[in-house]
């Protein structure tokens, strides 16, 4: 028998160590937090006061985002900040999953409204540190997801065109960072297209107001196809591709009009041809991608299956469509949002309470993507998820101690990534700190 086998067979397990911690990285957040000064933000915006659990809101969200960025999926999961000495990496005191789960149910529609507030001003706060697109284009995805939940005692969560019951949430993401920069909650059997004018009208002077001063460009799926929509952004001076419904009988009659001296090749994975061309619609721009799978797995008509969406875009139609397409990505950054940061379960009976829960898995899903940037933790045109910053950087093992009277983390030797977590402490404890 070796010898690591003979102490995997006889160890004794304790759990009594006081100064140990599991999840030592979260010092990182921690000075970030601080930097953003989230806590006092949230409580001057968030006002619950007079409701049950609604005191010092600052400190039980930001518990939750807490929890939520270590791999909490449950509201019990908070006691993981409450074990050993990892409290003490907190910037704010750590509350009990008890009062969590009565500050969630204080909320009200007004209140998730706040919570807006809070989401666009950690934003700004954000992008004024390092992290905005400054003048620079840049390209924001709009899509929506389920997020299916079970049981019966949900409250607005239903069967929606997925057939899965739960939430239909809308998201708005930047596509080369992945942060969300915009969300609402919506009801499991909400249209995808419901609230998209007035969500759009609120995403646009958000960004704005957070520093994006230069070009913006939205893309969306024929979900969100609607003249209103379109003119809104034509209207805010917004760029946009968005795709149309190709069996639309006006879309198809438009598309047997293209010549086909027209059509132009583009690449496609092997055994499949597709060719593009634009036609005017309306007065818009439309791009058309036609695709058909050719050999063996052909299909048992020559027909080609068409792909159309509106654009302002002048580029040539190659480029333009290969930009298009790249909104699929939305779908990585509503994954580690659903995954990473704790989106993927909605814990209560109330719908604004399941509203909030949304929230702070968004702020979460943001400070994984800031402590990245403004730590300088990966190149940054590298999407990085956040399990690989939970692994690498947030769920190292830690021992607290004191020599000479200086606070010290003693984390585990040979670490693989010591170095890039040092560069990154150094790094966010350099921010200047956000007015207040």
């Amino acid at each position: 028998m070796s010898s690591s086998s003979h102490v995997t067979e006889r160890a004794e397990a304790t759990f009594d160590d006081e100064n140990l911690m599991a999840n030592a990285g979260l010092a990182l957040v921690g000075v970030l937090v601080l930097r953003l000064g989230l806590e006092r933000l949230i409580n001057d915006t968030v006002k619950l006061t007079g409701r049950v659990g609604g005191a010092l809101p600052g400190r039980k969200l930001l518990t939750l985002v807490h929890t939520l960025m270590v791999g909490g999926t449950h509201i019990a999961h908070a006691d993981i900040l409450r074990a050993g000495a990892t409290a003490k990496v907190v910037p704010h005191r750590v509350m009990a999953p008890s009062t969590i789960g009565t500050f969630l149910r204080a909320f009200t529609f007004g209140h998730l409204r706040q919570l807006d507030v809070v989401s666009g001003e950690a934003l700004r706060r954000a992008w004024a540190m390092g992290a905005g697109p400054g003048d620079e284009p840049v390209v924001f995805d709009i899509d929506s997801t389920i997020c299916e939940v079970h049981g019966y005692q949900k409250q607005g969560a239903s069967f929606g065109y997925t057939k899965v019951r739960g939430y239909h949430p809308l998201l708005a993401t930047r596509a080369d960072t992945g942060e969300v920069v915009h969300a609402r909650q919506r009801k499991g059997a909400a249209n995808t297209a419901r609230g998209a004018k007035r969500f759009v009208e609120e995403l646009i002077p958000r960004v704005r107001r957070a520093g994006a001063t230069g070009k913006i460009i939205v893309r969306a799926d024929s979900g969100f196809w609607a003249n209103k929509t379109i003119a809104t952004l034509e209207r805010l001076g917004v760029g946009y591709t968005i795709a149309v419904r190709s069996g639309h009988k006006a879309i198809q009659t438009v598309i047997a009009t293209i010549d086909e001296d027209a059509w132009i090749d583009i690449v496609y994975p092997d055994g499949g041809a597709a060719q593009v061309a634009d036609i005017d619609y309306r007065g818009r721009r439309l791009v058309v991608r036609r695709t058909r799978i050719l050999g063996a797995q052909a299909q048992l008509f020559d027909t080609w299956r068409h792909h159309a969406f509106l654009t302002d875009q002048t580029g040539d139609v190659v480029t333009v469509d290969a930009f298009h397409r790249a909104h699929a990505t939305v779908e990585l950054a509503i994954k580690d949002l659903k995954a990473g940061a704790g989106a993927i379960h909605m814990p209560s009976g109330h719908f604004c309470a399941n509203g909030a829960w949304l929230a702070a898995a968004v702020l979460a899903h943001n400070l994984f993507r800031w402590t990245n940037l403004l730590g300088h933790v990966s190149n940054p045109d590298r999407l990085v998820v956040a399990r690989t910053l939970l692994v690498r950087l947030l769920a190292i093992p830690a021992r607290l101690v004191h020599p000479a009277g200086r606070p010290t983390l003693r984390m585990p030797a040979r670490w693989p990534w010591a170095t890039t977590f040092t560069t990154a402490l150094d790094s966010l404890r350099a921010l200047p700190t956000a007015p207040l």
